[in-house]
């Protein structure tokens, strides 16, 4: 198993040959395929938006086995999605989490303008309006605040989920990451804060 920080820098290595359309489309063989039947060893979890712009194993250029994705619209939490991201860290010993928001994403969107919607997106747009309304309270374009908002809510939320993501984190053996992807150029930013 890698550390977090050779994963993460796994990650943005492929995004820029992604980014540079220098991919190596590693891990694509039939050889991997039948060397992960037996199990998976993901070196990194992604919570993504689940907008068919952005897959994270051809963004970050990785292969089968190599990442363990949960995608859902707004990249929003859940217990269900805590659930499978504490099944990867626990069972799988995965040591880095990434919550990978994008530019343009239609979910916060919705959230920001606001209007009717059915009962289940509500849902969405409920998990979001926290951080469109801290978002309006700033400098800059809404949407884009609101977006990097909403996904280091989400990683300040993953860093405090007991029993078994905070424990890790305050032993130093998980790192949970925010990361904003810019469709325009290809490229993740990882986030530090607004």
């Amino acid at each position: 198993m890698i550390t977090s920080d050779e994963a993460l820098k796994k990650l943005i290595t492929g995004n820029k040959r992604f980014a540079e359309r220098n991919m190596q489309h590693p891990n694509q063989t039939e050889e991997r395929q039948n060397e992960i039947i037996a199990g998976q060893k993901p070196f990194a979890i992604i919570l993504s938006c689940s907008d068919s712009r952005i897959p994270p194993e051809i963004v970050f250029d990785q292969g089968l086995g190599d990442l363990f994705v949960i995608r859902v619209a707004g990249n929003i939490l859940d217990n269900i999605i805590k659930g499978s991201i504490e099944y990867a860290v626990d069972h799988l010993k995965v040591k880095l989490v990434m919550v990978l928001g994008h530019s343009n994403c239609g979910a916060l969107k919705a959230a920001i303008s606001g209007g009717r919607v059915s009962m289940n997106i509500s849902q969405i747009i409920d998990s979001l309006l926290p951080s469109v309304t801290k978002a309006r309270e700033l400098k800059g374009d809404i949407h884009e605040n609101a977006t990097k908002l909403n996904i280091l809510r989400a990683v300040e939320q993953l860093m405090a989920s007991p029993p078994v993501l905070d424990t890790l984190v305050k032993k130093g053996q998980l790192k949970i990451v925010g990361a904003y992807y810019n469709l325009e150029t290809g490229l993740v930013e990882i986030l530090k804060h607004i």
